[in-house]
């Protein structure tokens, strides 16, 4: 046999041998614009014996491409596993859904019984969720066990396309006596907000046998909250559950305990910058040391809970022998920390506490009326956020009981002590320059209605260095939580049109400085770069589509933002919606 035979034979059963019948062009940046572009890909398709699995990330591909893509893969019946995240880099929106509906077809026409989709990282919003619409209600999706859609900025109305998408595939699997058994769902980043998440919770109800689901940073409210706890309750194989960066509040919190508490198969959880606050913790703490017994991570952290209530989980954790962490960082335990520990110790579980380095504040032990004081604050503002919701009346809080306090506070660790009669104040406004110093989304809202103009009065826009500055402290708190994100852009908003305006402020003095601190341009002299792009790109995203925005700087961005960078590649979805913006502009 010749020796190039023999090479094209090893490569032969190289490719059949890759992982199970996968077939990877994942990360190899293929621009696929045209039916000759994509000639190489269809040839390894179609000589591809035993496909079960098609790697296409990382690269980016058109209506044109995506057709004849689909033609090659109808013949592939064997196909269970579609990894298709970040494959339509820099493609219009429009061009998403015709391509996913090739796709979709070919999937159908070949008979595929697919196990794993995963489109994750394609910013198709809602239109796009009507582009494999029609693939998640046919008999290829009978079978799905994995769906993954993380970051596509469905918002509400592609939240409840979906699920309405979901219902009809298990009604018609139903139907064929083989029910829809989905088993992980990931949807984090989506805007899908109280109603999309309401309407995904009717069809987790309908599914039932969900054993993950991680839907972080989706602006996610009390409402929502509580109809997915009352989802979860009938999903009884739930092992994961992230709903890490949404807004529980106390009322959340409490629905979600009592979902808890029917469940026995939870391993993580992970409810971390949640505000579930003190009433919500101890909730769930009362949840975890009734059941979990097979718990292995609970993550509690930024969710303003207060010292005792942080002691009264750690004693929660007792016979949990399964636990590997506990985070309880960025809350208010103040000295609490090593009473924390000292729990813990005496349960020979230390090293399952995460670190602490970002407690929020010190109690004093004796200033027990304080406390008092800060829970029934955590009740006014609960009270608050449902007053925004126009759902139901403000209870009053002279009804409530004045032991709360003393009900929160663990016997191994605090004595007992009279309760005496609290005020109930608000909190406090805060001025411009706390914020600046440290900001938070909290202290952002906290400015008052008439922030954008306090910032730009402030701010001297003839200095560049100091607008850079400004806007990245604004842009640092950003979420995709809506009142937050609202208040970042129509601070930036105010601040930005006021400095391009100015006749001194030199824009591309801006842009550079930007890029810089971004760490996507080098400076000769030692500069510290942001910690994280997400908040930075997500704002500028909103800036770039302003009318005050120079278009003279958009090929400048999109030039440094094209480029490979390591900080980049870790924000790769708002890195992603960035470039589609800039391309359109």
């Amino acid at each position: 046999m010749a020796s190039e035979d023999i090479t094209k034979l090893a490569e032969s059963l190289a490719k059949t041998q890759m992982g199970g019948g996968q077939l990877s062009f994942k990360g190899k940046s293929l621009k696929l614009n045209t039916a000759e572009d994509a000639e190489e890909v269809i040839k390894e398709i179609e000589d591809f014996d035993g496909l079960e699995a098609l790697r296409l990330e990382g690269n980016t591909v058109g209506v044109e491409a995506a057709k004849v893509i689909a033609k090659a893969l109808e013949k592939k019946s064997q196909l269970k596993r579609c990894h298709w995240s970040d494959m339509f880099t820099g493609r219009l929106r429009t061009e998403i859904p015709p391509a996913l509906i090739s796709l979709g077809e070919a999937l159908i026409t070949a008979g595929c019984q697919l196990v794993e989709l995963d489109l994750s990282d394609n910013a198709f919003g809602p239109d796009g969720v009507r582009g494999f619409e029609a693939l998640l209600k046919s008999p290829a999706c009978f079978t799905l066990q994995e769906l993954k859609l993380n970051n596509c900025g469905m918002g509400i109305g592609g939240g409840k396309i979906l699920a309405g998408a979901l219902k009809e595939c298990h009604r018609k699997s139903s139907a064929q006596v083989k029910p829809l058994a989905l088993k992980v769902f990931v949807a984090g980043r989506n805007r899908l907000e109280n109603d999309g998440a309401t309407a995904l919770a009717e069809a987790f109800r309908v599914i039932g046998t969900l054993e993950e689901v991680h839907m972080p940073q989706n602006g996610i409210n009390h409402p929502g909250i509580t109809a997915l706890a009352q989802a979860f309750a009938v999903n009884p194989l739930l092992r994961v559950i992230n709903l890490n960066d949404n807004t529980f509040t106390g009322k959340g919190a409490v629905a979600m305990a009592e979902t808890l508490k029917k469940l026995r198969q939870v391993e993580v959880i992970n409810f971390g910058d949640c505000l579930v606050r003190s009433r919500g913790a101890v909730a769930i703490a009362e949840a975890v040391k009734e059941g979990l017994h097979k718990l292995k991570e609970l993550n509690l952290s930024f969710c303003e809970i207060k010292r005792d209530a942080a002691l009264i989980i750690a004693e929660a954790m007792e016979d949990k022998r399964d636990l590997e962490k506990l985070d309880l960082n960025g809350n208010c335990l103040g000295e609490g920390c090593e009473q924390l520990q000292e729990i813990l110790e005496s349960f020979n579980m230390a090293e399952v506490l995460a670190s602490l380095s970002d407690d929020e504040r010190e109690n004093d032990d004796d200033d027990e009326d304080d406390d008092d004081e800060d829970d029934d604050d955590e009740d006014e503002e609960d009270e608050e956020e449902e007053e925004e919701d126009e759902e139901e009346e403000l209870p009053r809080l002279q009804e409530r009981g004045q032991g709360e306090q003393e009900s929160l506070t663990p016997k191994k660790i605090i004595g007992t002590h009279a309760s005496t009669p609290v005020s109930f104040p608000t909190l406090p406004p805060v001025d411009v320059g706390t914020f600046l110093a440290f900001p938070s989304p909290e202290k952002l809202l906290r400015l008052g209605p008439k922030c954008s103009t306090l910032i730009a009065a402030q701010t001297d826009t003839s200095d560049t260095e100091k607008v850079v500055a400004v806007v990245l402290k604004i842009s640092s708190v950003f979420k995709d939580e809506t009142t937050v994100k609202t208040a970042v852009h129509e601070i930036t908003d105010a601040l930005m049109r006021e400095a391009f305006s100015s006749a001194t402020f030199n824009s591309d003095a801006f842009i550079t400085s930007l890029l810089i601190h971004l760490g996507l341009l080098k400076s000769e002299e030692k500069i510290k770069t942001v910690p994280s792009l997400y908040g930075p790109l997500m704002t500028l995203n909103h800036m770039v589509q302003q009318d005050y925005f120079p278009k003279s700087l958009v090929p400048v961005l999109l030039a440094f933002v094209t480029k490979p960078n390591r900080a980049l590649d870790s924000c790769s979805s708002a890195r992603h919606l960035l470039l589609q913006t800039l391309h359109q502009l």
